[in-house]
């Protein structure tokens, strides 16, 4: 496996991550893990995201402006 394919496969993960957790939080009322833990996740995904541009996608938890209607 090259370095882009394992950075696009860990951005997909990301993104799966955040939207479970995002889903625990918001709709469930239940977090299993921390905002810390949460912001983080997202950083991390921001970060991968700035540096591969090409990756972006308009459904990444990155590129929401606020939360979704219940």
């Amino acid at each position: 496996m090259d370095g882009m394919q394992q950075v696009g496969e860990r951005i997909e993960r990301l993104r799966r991550l955040l939207r479970y957790h995002s889903y625990r939080y918001h709709v469930l009322d239940d977090p299993e893990i921390s905002d810390a833990e949460y912001d983080a996740l997202m950083e991390e995904l921001k970060e991968l995201e700035s540096a591969h541009p090409e990756l972006v996608a308009p459904d990444s938890p990155t590129q929401r402006v606020g939360a979704e209607p219940l």
